[in-house]
């Protein structure tokens, strides 16, 4: 079956699922890796092959628009949030959905620039904000907090499975070593937390400066007992990589509580060209 474009937007536009099916809201806004176009897709292969309902909801008017993310209160009904943000200035009113969610203790998927969602001025009032992603994923606080930085747009990342967790469910069926065009974040030596499960460990291929090993999947119970999933990958290539698609298939089941099936149906259809940072009215 060929999921196509009109596929994709009806399926957008569908309520969220009815009693007894698990529904999954999708927030995306991140300027440079094109989340509003990858996750849909994604999200359209995961309720094909395993049901799971789905909402897409984006920035306004597109990727760049960082003050509006219309259709937060989506949040009140998901049973899982995925979360593909960067540097937001969000009102108050839509802060509020995100904030009732997490502090419900509720499970959260996170990708990449989440761990910088928010990029308040040192003087606004919601400046704590930009902390969020330590919070809600275990993430450093906000781009440069602690260190966090990466090793150039030219590198790429060699995956592997660390040995001692090979068993997580997370990781069923995920070849233990692979590549992603995504360059590597650094987050060591403070973060992930130590109560994390670090998953999936990085080396930077081609760094612009010296560059260690760094942690790029980890599961963690935040302080509000929510399930959380986070990976700094998440280049619009790496969602054409089937190991990387079989990671996400698995991390949406394991934080819905939903045993991670045995059967996988081989790669997603999820092909979308980098785009990078581009300016729009």
């Amino acid at each position: 079956m060929t999921i196509t474009r009109r596929d994709v937007m009806l399926t957008v536009a569908l309520p969220l699922a009815a009693a007894g099916k698990k529904s999954v809201v999708y927030v995306c806004g991140d300027h440079e890796y094109g989340g509003e176009r990858t996750l849909p897709l994604f999200a359209a292969e995961m309720q094909r092959r395993y049901g799971l309902q789905y909402q897409v909801i984006k920035s306004r008017p597109d990727q760049n628009g960082e003050t509006d993310i219309p259709g937060l209160d989506a949040l009140d009904k998901a049973d899982l949030a995925v979360f593909y943000l960067r540097w937001r200035r969000l009102p108050d009113e839509q802060l509020a959905p995100i904030e009732r969610y997490m502090k419900a203790g509720k499970p959260m998927l996170g990708f990449r620039t989440t761990s910088h969602s928010f990029n308040y001025p040192k003087d606004h009032p919601r400046f704590a904000w930009n902390r969020w992603g330590s919070e809600a994923f275990g993430t450093p606080p906000g781009w440069g907090g602690d260190g966090h930085s990466h090793f150039g747009h030219q590198a790429s990342t060699d995956v592997r499975v660390i040995e001692t967790v090979k068993n997580h469910a997370v990781l069923k069926g995920v070849a233990k070593e692979f590549h992603c065009r995504s360059w590597l974040y650094r987050v060591l030596p403070k973060w992930p937390p130590p109560d994390a499960e670090t998953l999936l460990m990085g080396k930077c291929i081609n760094p612009n400066k010296p560059a260690e090993d760094n942690p790029v999947a980890w599961t963690w119970k935040n302080s509000h007992g929510g399930r959380t999933f986070y990976t700094s990958l998440g280049h619009p290539e790496d969602f054409s990589v089937e190991a990387f698609q079989r990671l996400t298939s698995n991390a949406v089941h394991w934080c819905l509580g939903i045993e991670v099936p045995r059967k996988w149906h081989g790669r997603m259809p999820v092909d979308v060209p980098y785009r990078g940072t581009v300016k729009t009215a």
